[in-house]
């Protein structure tokens, strides 16, 4: 009871700031970044708590619920047990469900909702690999159909690409072409430090590049 209590005056609390004009923008600018340098659990669960507030007030917009469910899957990264593991992936799944409510086929969360199918993966390959695997991929295949210029997606496609590979004894299975593909296209995009959109993933693709293709 005291939970939910507390829970309904943070939404209160973030509708109230929010009403005001260019509220939400500020909102967001504060906590995206922050999300991404959280560097321990506590810190980042209170930023991915606000940003679930922000999106409960916010009824019309999905990107809170978006990077929540990034947040989700950077919490699954440190912690060590499956079970907690499994916890933050659960909600992450939760927080794509509820952008989608709001933008239904959209390819950002769509690549989202394939992200948290691969990190099943990742916490029991062997008993998880043959269903999340596919159902990574056809995220990723979906997100790629509807919009071809998401880099994200053709990232996280070829990280899928190689992990399957791997399991499966050798190769890149097409992972270096989706990295050259998602290469081209995070480097032909008009950067926008004001816009909230999602714009993560070149330093990975890099990265990927350096250690998957090039053996570095």
């Amino acid at each position: 009871m005291k939970k939910t209590i507390l829970t309904a005056i943070g939404i209160l609390c973030a509708a109230i700031l929010l009403a005001n004009g260019g509220q939400f923008e500020k909102a967001m600018a504060k906590n995206i970044p922050a999300m991404y340098q959280a560097s321990d659990p506590e810190t980042l669960l209170g930023v991915v708590n606000q940003l679930t507030r922000i999106g409960d007030a916010e009824a019309n917009r999905w990107e809170p619920y978006y990077y929540a469910a990034f947040g989700y899957i950077r919490l699954m990264t440190m912690v060590e047990s499956n079970e907690d593991k499994d916890k933050y992936l659960d909600q992450a799944i939760a927080a794509v469900e509820k952008g989608e409510t709001i933008k239904s086929n959209d390819s950002e969360l769509e690549s989202m909702k394939g992200y948290v199918h691969m990190m099943r993966v990742t916490v029991d390959p062997a008993s998880r690999g043959m269903q999340y695997s596919g159902l990574a991929m056809t995220s990723f295949q979906k997100a790629i159909a509807l919009n071809p210029q998401n880099g994200r997606a053709h990232f996280l496609l070829g990280r899928m690409q190689f992990g399957t590979a791997q399991f499966m004894g050798g190769g890149d299975g097409g992972a270096c072409e989706s990295f050259a593909r998602a290469k081209a296209i995070f480097e032909s995009e008009e950067k926008d430090e004001k816009s909230i959109a999602p714009s993560w993933g070149l330093r990975g693709t890099n990265s990927a590049i350096k250690e998957m293709c090039e053996g570095e």
